[in-house]
């Protein structure tokens, strides 16, 4: 994707230039060590800008190739997986868990007091991708059901480890009937790992990240690239930084136990960016499609029931969205930008985000390395870059 001056992609030079000072504020307040954060619009880099460091205690710039942890923007490209085999006819939306992962099926319902209910409904892949399944993440302070996961040591020991605990406990909702924030994710993975016979890791590889030249996203840090790797923070006492993930000591140098379709990856602006591209298009870049464009229509349009509405994270309400497959879907509403509109995006618990908005073609990337959860900067950002638009 080429690189261009602001205006040749529609962009106000001056109004995007504000995107450095409030970025750097951040660094230069210790809020963040760093980040980098890319604008695209019209198929060209209007932006693409480091910030700070790479790692607080060794000095090193953030270079704009660094490589950075996504976690759950690894979702969005694991549900294109799913939607390659829907379109191959190998997988269908509407299909049981348990069709492919037989310890799924005839699963229960939590009903309080450890009581349980038969499931109206099997669980199905659509559940999956849209959030409805009744699982969860095992929470600490959160539903009884989160405490079983807590209790069950649910994230231990290998993916099909996991699939079978959760075949043993019960949903926290009903399937279909409620979006619930959860390792639904993890389980769609899993489903693909039966239905192609490969290992996520290798499908994802040869039918997205190769053909999409997707060079430094994967599940493990070559030592090669150690130099680019992102030191991770986690916010200390007067909002000072400690380290929470060094490169030189990552589990992300070994292999994973098991390959996490909901959080597993490693990517950079640049590599992130042409997969948000390839999805605006339609589902194709430089001459290689991975989705027909209607499929990409269905999977960045609502999914949710009315009753799953709003959806909800953190237990607060996010009025004016729904979700799609895979990403959340900005619905018309009297707030915000009439242009956001059709707005997917979704972010990762390193404080990382993304946004597609299909009506001015603009993609919006911020990558940084803080925990918990931080979305100052997507909340300082977005009014400022959509004021940019200049066409």
């Amino acid at each position: 994707m080429p690189q261009v001056a602001p205006p040749e992609a529609g962009l106000s030079a001056e109004k995007l230039s504000k995107v450095n000072s409030i970025v750097q504020a951040q660094v230069d307040k210790k809020h963040i060590a760093g980040a980098v954060v890319l604008v695209a619009r019209h198929g060209k880099i209007a932006l693409c800008e480091a910030f700070g460091k790479l790692d607080v205690k060794s000095g090193q710039p953030m270079p704009s190739d660094a490589i950075f942890r996504i976690y759950s923007m690894t979702k969005p490209i694991t549900s294109v997986a799913a939607l390659m085999l829907v379109e191959e006819g190998r997988l269908k939306l509407d299909d049981p868990v348990g069709k492919y992962l037989p310890e799924l099926q005839d699963l229960r319902v939590y009903a309080g007091q450890n009581q349980t209910v038969e499931a109206k409904r099997p669980v199905t892949i659509r559940d999956l991708m849209r959030h409805t399944s009744g699982f969860t993440y095992g929470i600490p302070n959160g539903s009884a059901v989160d405490q079983l996961y807590i209790k069950n040591k649910i994230d231990e020991g290998a993916l099909p480890e996991m699939i079978r605990k959760l075949g043993t406990l019960p949903l926290q909702d009903q399937p279909g009937f409620r979006f619930n924030y959860s390792y639904s994710t993890d389980v769609l993975g899993r489903v693909i790992e039966s239905v192609s016979g490969e290992p996520l890791d290798k499908f994802l590889r040869e039918r997205i990240l190769q053909p999409l030249d997707m060079r430094d996203t994967g599940f493990m840090i070559a030592d090669e690239k150690l130099n680019r790797f992102s030191t991770a923070y986690a916010r200390g006492a007067k909002m000072g930084l400690r380290v929470i993930d060094s490169p030189a000591t990552s589990r992300y140098r070994k292999q994973p136990r098991f390959f996490s379709g909901g959080g597993g990856l490693l990517s950079t602006a640049r590599d992130y960016c042409r997969f948000c591209q390839m999805l605006l298009n339609g589902g194709e870049l430089d001459g290689v499609r991975l989705l027909r464009p209607d499929t990409v229509a269905q999977m960045t349009s609502n999914q949710l029931p009315k009753e799953a509405m709003p959806i909800r994270l953190g237990g607060f309400p996010l009025s004016g969205h729904g979700f799609g497959l895979g990403v959340m879907v900005r619905q018309q509403g009297p707030s915000g930008p009439a242009r956001a509109d059709g707005e997917y995006s979704w972010s990762g618990a390193a404080s990382t985000y993304f946004w597609v908005v299909p009506k001015p073609q603009l993609i919006i990337i911020i990558l940084q390395q803080i925990e918990p959860l931080d979305i100052s900067l997507q909340l300082q950002l977005k009014p400022v870059i959509y004021s940019a638009i200049s066409d």
